[in-house]
């Protein structure tokens, strides 16, 4: 990563759109939005980004987008934002400028979240709780944005387009798939780099697979009390960016890694899906951290208690969910997905909690903006479209109540063929009826019978390989005691007993059909 910058005393106007940091040849744009922000400051920092060289006003704000240009910027410029405003929890707005604030549109990060207590918005300690601003500047433990060219030689790549009926997904964990193979270079192992290898190609194509399902590769905070018990967050429903890859699945600071990991791909008729979880942010409820759109315009991105807005509504499960009826908000999302199929030439989008996206302020709604927005998005609406069709909240099983264009997770599916195979008696209706389509649940609206995406296993629950090897739940080594999910399993009779097995060295949670694990 290289860094050469000229720091001027001030800002030029520059322009609202596109949102993020731009680079021109000659300079670099930063736009940023905030309805309620009073004053936004531009900070940027050295190459190691452990200084800050200076704070620059953004000049202008158009339509609520703050902007200003930088002449002479380079590419690999690391910047963060400050952001002005009422500390008015009551009324929803949590503004702190001691707080450094990550561009939502940030491409790539540099350096990781180093935990500390200058990274709340509020005095840990206080009596007043959350009410009581914090004034340590937390810059020091904030990654920063880094300034990127996004160009790549794409050459004669072309998208596989499977046909819905032919597609055979696999769902991976781009680290885990790739950790223990000794036939992997040690650097490469758990990166994008090692997800196209040679031998890992020929096994997906051994099997079938015309699609990788990748879960969350966007870049994640790891939760402090995780941390502090020597632990991570593995799974990665935590997102920090929506635009910037996690650091750690870089072999180096390339982000050409992925273009390449996806072409070649592409080349041996592989298809890549990215799980994407717009639901929620790693900021948590009021008693989160401060790192990006709490600090921004909180009243705005979040999802808060009609009344009582220094509360989050929590259908997700995960303290907050994202305000998607926002037009500015919807745009990020809309913004990011484009950018992935774009940029990155992925194939299409797994959603985790698809009920909570669309959610309006009556509860789920099939024609809810967010499915009107994708579905006639020109890009978005030509790639595949998955749903995890539930989530916490009210209502939240929405299993085949999802408009034409998206397919949804059919847990009936799952379940069926798990009693059958188990034995249980009563079954061959139901599972032909599943086996068949599941017409019941998705014959509507002249939708397909490819939007029933039928599965046994996932990173919800049981893997295969737990699947037909354990009797119950197993989670010892997360430090939970075992008591992290429920017991009860759906495992087939005359499987080996948890007694028969070594108990796992990887934390897994091993749940119930339809249990949903802490991530």
């Amino acid at each position: 990563m290289t860094m050469a910058l000229q720091i001027a005393d001030r800002l030029l106007p520059g322009k609202p759109y596109p949102l993020g940091a731009h680079w021109d040849g000659l300079g670099v744009n930063f736009a940023v939005f905030s309805a309620h922000a009073s004053r936004i400051d531009l900070c940027l920092f050295s190459a190691n980004g452990r200084k800050e060289l200076t704070r620059l006003a953004l000049p202008e704000c158009t339509d609520e987008v703050w902007h200003g240009y930088l002449p002479n910027a380079a590419l690999g410029t690391l910047y963060g934002f400050r952001a002005f405003g009422p500390y008015d929890p009551a009324h929803g707005h949590r503004f702190n400028p001691h707080k450094l604030l990550l561009d939502p549109y940030a491409r790539q990060l540099s350096g990781p979240v180093r935990w500390s207590d200058a990274l709340f918005g509020y005095r840990l300690q206080s009596a007043r709780g959350d009410l009581t601003p914090d004034r340590r500047d937390s810059a020091p433990t904030m990654p920063k944005a880094v300034v990127v060219d996004q160009s790549f030689n794409w050459g004669d790549d072309r998208r596989p387009d499977v046909p819905w009926q032919d597609t055979v997904i696999y769902e991976a964990h781009l680290r885990g798939v790739s950790m223990l193979r000794e036939d992997v270079l040690p650097h490469l192992r758990g990166t994008f780099a090692a997800l196209c290898e040679p031998r890992f190609l020929d096994h997906l194509l051994r099997l079938g697979i015309t699609a990788v399902e990748l879960l969350p590769v966007h870049a994640i905070l790891q939760d402090r009390f995780l941390l502090e018990r020597g632990l991570r967050n593995y799974w990665g429903y935590n997102t920090l960016s929506y635009f910037a890859p996690e650091p750690s699945y870089l072999a180096g600071d390339q982000l050409h890694e992925i273009k390449v990991a996806v072409r070649r791909l592409h080349a041996a008729g592989i298809e890549v899906i990215l799980d994407v979880v717009y639901n929620h942010t790693c900021e948590g409820n009021e008693l989160g951290p401060t790192v990006s759109w709490r600090g921004l315009d909180n009243a705005s991105y979040y999802h808060l208690v009609p009344g009582d807005e220094r509360h989050y509504l929590n259908d997700t499960g995960c303290g907050n969910m994202l305000n998607l009826p926002h037009p500015r908000v919807l745009q990020m999302v809309l913004d990011s997905l484009r950018y992935w199929v774009d940029c990155y030439h992925v194939d299409g989008f797994r959603f985790d909690l698809g009920t909570t996206l669309g959610r309006e302020h009556n509860g789920f709604d099939p024609g809810a903006t967010f499915f009107d927005a994708v579905l006639q998005d020109p890009v978005l609406s030509r790639v595949k479209l998955i749903s995890e069709p539930w989530d916490m909240g009210p209502g939240g099983y929405q299993l085949g109540n999802h408009p034409p264009g998206f397919a949804e997770w059919n847990d009936k599916f799952r379940d069926t063929v798990r009693c059958y195979w188990r034995g249980d008696p009563g079954q061959r209706g139901e599972l032909a009826a599943r086996l068949s389509g599941s017409a019941d649940l998705f014959d509507r609206r002249r939708r397909r019978p490819w939007s029933s995406i039928n599965f046994i296993t996932a990173h919800d629950g049981f893997t295969l390989a737990d699947l037909v090897s354990y009797s119950a739940k197993h989670n010892e080594a997360n430090g939970e005691e075992n008591r992290d999910a429920p017991t009860t399993t759906t495992v087939p009779t005359g499987a080996p007993t948890a007694a028969s097995k070594a108990p796992r060295t990887i934390p897994r949670s091993l749940t119930c059909a339809g249990a949903r694990p802490g991530r």
